[in-house]
């Protein structure tokens, strides 16, 4: 087998290989031998079938498997003499073969970068954190009153209004076609809140227990179920009962509704779930600054072909998105190409930091354990109560979906090996600074 390399361009590099005419005869006749033995001819014996029987049949079928063979040895062999690291699965093209001839073929190979990161102990970056703050407890305990709280029955001899509880049974059509989702038995309507649409809402204020009332609802037309956009809908409303909700109240009564002992016990819970909140957007805040910070030092080259899968990823997402209504209209507005050129460019941020990060994990001999992988198989399976053994068997026979559960495990190991090199600064601020979050469409994860 001869290999010479052709072509350099950037990471993409491409050699010619040649395997000499009489050593694909060999391996041919060496199969065709071994076919003699065993294959099953009916006619002749097992191990007795002649020579020119099997090369009279399966010549053609064993040559083509042999040149496969050869192609996909020389690319191996071709990466390995030169020490190689592919990108993605090198691609082939072969000279038409006629036995007795040599086998010529090209194979372009896509390497990936040489990355040398910086020393990390000489990166700074800043820890944004909150105080948990009694005001923000209460602000919580004072939620999960009004999310539990009670009504009772409309004493009062009125029509409903906004704050009460209205009990209705409701039936929709749209160009008298009942359409899917628009019809309910005792649904319970808290007026003015905004959860049915303004004009369903308005059109039920004055009425009263035992009422029909027939609503006129349009649609917005930026309304998420597309085929409603836009369209004048009719229902037919029977309001069965109005009822006023109970003042909300925390004390130990509230606290048992929710399994606890008294209402200390609720607001140490409360504090307790904020304080994990704080944590984790802080950490989301802190690997965002630090990935900005590695891209801000780090510029190498990166594999095209990746930059494209990423990029038709996200631009598939973003046509769904564009699909179900939202995208903002401001950005539908701008020129598609620019769009797309901004997404590229999000993409190629992506492949390269995936590249570092892999390259800093390499180095660092950074492994996600069986044990890591088991605990975030449960954790995924126990997103589907009732399934989880299906979710299991799924995970088992899929590599590739293992390997989409271990890739963000690898990666936030990396980041926080890096975290504790790097130099960190913390700085409190509020939680609604906390919170509003940088653009998300340029993170890594």
């Amino acid at each position: 087998m001869q290999i010479t390399e052709t072509s350099v361009d950037g990471l993409k590099r491409e050699f010619k290989i040649v395997v000499a005419a009489q050593e694909i005869d060999a391996k041919i006749q060496a199969k065709l031998q071994e076919l003699t033995r065993t294959v099953k001819i009916p006619g002749f014996r097992p191990g007795k079938v002649p020579l020119t029987v099997v090369n009279q049949r399966f010549a053609g079928s064993v040559a083509h498997e042999v040149v496969e063979t050869e192609v996909a040895d020389g690319a191996r062999k071709a990466v390995a003499d030169r020490g190689l690291r592919v990108a993605v699965q090198p691609t082939y093209e072969v000279t038409p073969y006629s036995q007795g001839q040599d086998l010529e073929f090209t194979v372009t190979v896509e390497t990936l970068p040489d990355i040398e990161p910086v020393d990390l102990g000489t990166i700074e970056v800043e820890r944004l954190t909150a105080v948990v703050d009694d005001a923000a407890v209460e602000v919580m305990v004072t939620s999960l009153a009004e999310y539990s709280r009670s009504s009772e029955p409309m004493t009062e001899d009125r029509g409903a209004a906004a704050g009460d509880l209205v009990i209705i049974d409701f039936a929709g059509t749209v160009d008298g076609k009942a359409e899917e989702g628009m019809n309910a038995t005792d649904h319970e309507l808290p007026l003015g809140q905004g959860s049915f649409l303004p004009d369903f809402e308005r059109g039920l204020e004055g009425a009263r227990a035992g009422e029909h009332r027939q609503l006129r609802v349009n649609f917005p037309a930026d309304y998420s179920a597309k085929e409603l956009a836009g369209r004048e809908a009719v229902f037919e409303v029977d309001v069965k009962e109005l009822r006023r909700a109970v003042p909300a109240v925390v004390d130990d009564e509230l606290a048992k509704r929710f399994g606890l002992d008294d209402v200390a016990a609720l607001r140490a819970s409360a504090r307790a779930r904020l304080t994990k909140e704080y944590e984790s957007l802080s950490r989301r805040r802190l690997k965002r600054a630090l990935l900005d910070r590695l891209a801000e030092l780090h510029d190498f080259p990166v594999p095209p072909s990746m930059v494209e899968v990423e990029f038709d990823a996200a631009w598939t997402m973003w046509e769904r998105e564009k699909e179900a209504g939202r995208v903002p209209a401001a950005e539908l507005e701008r020129d598609l190409e620019v769009v797309k050129a901004e997404y590229r460019a999000i993409a190629e941020r992506r492949v390269r930091l995936g590249l570092l990060l892999s390259e800093i994990g390499r180095r660092n001999a950074i492994k996600v354990t069986q044990e890591e992988l088991n605990r975030a198989l449960v954790a995924e399976a126990r997103r589907y109560p009732g399934h989880e053994r299906e979710v299991l068997d799924l995970f088992r026979k899929n590599d590739q979906a293992v390997e989409r559960l271990r890739a963000p495990l690898y990666e936030d190991k990396t980041v926080d090996f890096i975290l504790e090199l790097v130099r960190l600064t913390d700085r409190s601020i509020s939680i609604e600074e906390l919170r509003r979050e940088p653009d998300e469409a340029v993170a890594i994860a």
